[in-house]
């Protein structure tokens, strides 16, 4: 009998739906045991979100300040053949439950010498946040093995505003019935459970290694080049302001709400009046640096870890 540890935090509930379709083959099948981790931050975070909870995670989400969680429930001293970790990305970060869970010594412990496959559900940009996590799993010992991404096919701006929508009224609708529904859809969410299959295969052979591949044959990873350049270029701008905001006091101090405001107007700026001249921007850079992105599509779909190229 195999055994998987499964740790996530879902906040709306949708990564937990797509984590379910995953993770169906594998417990149909009878002879692997799954264990499951939801991860519980104290106090918990709203859902629906207000404005001002929404940006006040922000600076901890940049800067990977980690919330405090309740004492998990797993024993971390178990024997586990491997390990998956579902998340969802916050400001080009991994939500702060999975970055409080993987700087714990528990997450050390029970990563160490283990294959660890990730599960993002997101809207679209995920790169930055999978290097985080990346980088957070090879610190504890463990060995990225796969990754698989889940992520809102609506095009950038009008999914801003269907996100936005969702985010803050909790209703997963059409807003005003003409942009699309917020989120992954039905059907993206019901296919996920084509990948339980090879994470079925890699645990009953002990072989990891062609796990990535096998995953990409069926549309695991897709990187989109333009999404390289905005994140990396967004990231560096997110630095100065997750640091200005930090000034004024940590998460829930009133004396950064002014300047948690000034990110909000800049959020909004930057979104619908400085995202055109960017999409401009970065279209003439993907021909200019067509081989570095070439490098770094490699990079981001085969899950590679060390530092990146370009």
């Amino acid at each position: 009998m195999k055994r998987i540890l499964v740790v996530s935090y879902s906040q709306t509930g949708q990564l937990t739906r797509i984590l379910d379709n995953l993770l169906a083959p594998l417990e149909a099948a009878g002879d692997v045991a799954v264990v499951r981790e939801a991860l519980q931050p104290q106090p918990a975070y709203p859902f629906p979100w207000t404005a001002l909870a929404f940006t006040d995670v922000f600076p901890e989400s940049v800067q990977q300040w980690p919330c405090r969680l309740a004492p998990p429930t797993f024993d971390p001293a178990a024997d586990f053949d491997a390990v998956i970790l579902a998340y969802t990305v916050w400001y080009l970060s991994p939500s702060l439950p999975v970055t409080a869970f993987l700087q714990s010594p528990e997450a050390a412990r029970v990563m160490r010498g283990r294959p660890v496959i990730t599960l993002i559900g997101c809207r679209n940009m995920w790169l930055l946040a999978q290097e985080k996590v990346k980088a957070a799993i090879v610190q504890n010992g463990g060995r990225p093995a796969g990754n698989i991404v889940r992520m809102d096919r609506a095009a950038n701006l009008s999914g801003v505003v269907s996100i936005a929508y969702w985010m803050l009224t909790g209703r997963k609708e059409r807003f005003l019935g003409i942009f699309p529904r917020p989120g992954v859809s039905e059907a993206d969410i019901a296919a996920t459970a084509r990948f339980g299959r090879p994470l079925q295969a890699a645990l009953a052979s002990g072989d990891w290694s062609g796990l990535q591949p096998r995953l990409n044959r069926l549309g695991a990873a897709p990187v989109v080049p333009a999404y390289i350049l905005f994140e990396l270029r967004i990231a560096k701008i997110f630095q100065v302001w997750a640091r200005f905001i930090r000034r004024k006091g940590g998460p829930g101090d009133p004396a950064r709400n002014g300047r948690l405001r000034l990110f909000r107007a800049y959020l909004l700026t930057a979104v619908f009046l400085l995202a055109p001249v960017a999409t401009v921007a970065t279209a003439v850079l993907q021909r200019l640096k067509k081989e570095k992105l070439l490098k770094m599509v490699t990079h981001f779909a085969e899950n590679r870890t060390g530092p990146l190229e370009g």
